[in-house]
């Protein structure tokens, strides 16, 4: 069970969650670096390993990583624009690495006093290393400008310790130039990183975003034709209920006239609006199959469709019925998967229409559509009216299928 939760979990995420769980260990590595050369001082020769600055360097390396890991976390969620308490940790994380760094250096061997070999190939690259491996996190939460002016602030701040250990200056200069290409490169590359990632989920936003905007079109689409429609025959019944109201009170027999007018006009109306909502409602099923494609491929889903070459001798009511089908199939596969494909088939057999359909994306958890969602209960009901049904048979694991049978 301990294997197959995180699996599980896994399979559950959208395409955004996995997305920023990959960048955000990847950035998670990067605060490893000063590990292995802190166990590399401990592990060289005898003599050395018992040397303070051994000790002090996997100290530091291991208090510097688990730091850096906090500070990642906090500028990653800062640069998201999720709340946070990054500031705090990049200072804590900058006081540590340039602390470490000199507790280092100014512990370590001296050029002269031991050798140079000893000075050169792990104090100061340990320093070096504690240094842009802290800048990770600060080109994350910080802007370009002011995370570059850190990282030339932890420079200059170690610079003096570097000179104390007798080291020549054109071996720091070396070393700080270095350092310098080293956060610069490593800072491009976690700033893009985050990058990325707010893209992931302003795209996926966007995408949310398209779906509430289609939907609120529906309405007003629907409401203006309501409008087009009642607005002028109501107001004519107002004026012609007034009219009747005003014959009425002087005892005028074209009363009764108006009022058999607004009689009229009320059942037209009513007529009207039975119209229009029977447009509204009414699914056409060659109608439905083209805007489930350009709905489909709108949001980068590869859409497949088979109608066959006898849907259009299919009785009406089976076509209407197989319409709504597809509408709110192609809904569910938009909002219920991260389907990359999709296939609608219809077909005859035994005396029935078959409609197929299939869609991959589907995430690994239970769907809520299984349950008894109203969407899919809906589409029972009308293909239970025409003595038709609806099975979700099984299907390849990330898939999904659905199957709408009518007798003919």
């Amino acid at each position: 069970m301990g294997v197959a939760n995180p699996v599980r979990a896994w399979r559950g995420y959208s395409k955004p969650q996995r997305s920023e769980l990959y960048l955000r260990w990847s950035l998670y590595l990067m605060a490893l670096a000063p590990l292995p050369i802190g166990l590399l001082i401990n592990t060289s020769d005898p003599d050395y390993r018992t040397h303070p600055a051994a000790r002090v360097a996997l100290v530091v390396g291991f208090a510097q990583t688990l730091v850096t890991l906090r500070a990642y976390r906090t500028s990653l969620d800062h640069y998201l624009k999720r709340p946070t308490d990054h500031l705090r940790w990049l200072a804590l994380n900058g006081g540590i690495a340039v602390a470490g760094c000199w507790a280092v250096l100014l512990l370590g061997p001296r050029v002269g006093a031991a050798s140079d070999a000893e000075s050169v190939v792990f104090t100061l690259p340990l320093a070096t290393t504690i240094l842009f491996s802290a800048f990770g996190p600060a080109s994350v939460g910080l802007p370009p400008r002011r995370a570059a002016l850190a990282g030339a602030a932890g420079l200059l701040a170690v610079l003096p310790a570097m000179l104390l250990t007798g080291a020549t200056p054109g071996t720091c200069l070396g070393l700080v130039t270095g350092t310098a290409l080293v956060m610069l490169f490593l800072g491009s590359s976690c700033r893009s990183f985050a990058w990325l990632q707010s893209v992931v989920w302003e795209l996926d936003a966007a995408r949310e975003a398209q779906a509430r905007l289609a939907v609120a079109e529906e309405r007003l689409r629907f409401s203006r034709d309501l409008h087009d429609v009642m607005g002028r025959n109501l107001t004519t019944i107002a004026l012609k209920s007034e009219l009747a109201v005003q014959l009425a009170r002087r005892g005028r027999p074209e009363a009764a006239d108006q009022m058999a007018e607004v009689q009229q006009i009320a059942q037209e109306s009513q007529r009207e609006v039975r119209d229009v909502v029977r447009g509204y409602r009414t699914a056409d099923l060659h109608a439905e199959a083209i805007g489930a494609r350009a709905v489909l491929r709108s949001a980068d889903v590869a859409c497949e469709i088979d109608l066959g070459g006898d849907a259009d001798r299919l009785p009406a009511p089976v076509q209407s019925v197989l319409g709504w089908v597809i509408r709110e199939a192609t809904t569910n596969v938009l909002r219920h998967s991260e389907a990359g494909r999709c296939a609608i088939r219809l077909r005859q057999e035994d005396g029935r229409a078959v409609l197929e359909l299939e869609n991959d994306g589907v995430p690994a958890v239970p769907l809520p559509s299984q349950g008894g969602g109203t969407g899919l209960r809906g589409l029972r009901e009308r293909l239970a009216a025409h003595d038709g049904e609806l099975t979700l048979p099984q299907a390849a694991p990330g898939s999904f299928r659905l199957l709408a049978s009518v007798p003919l």
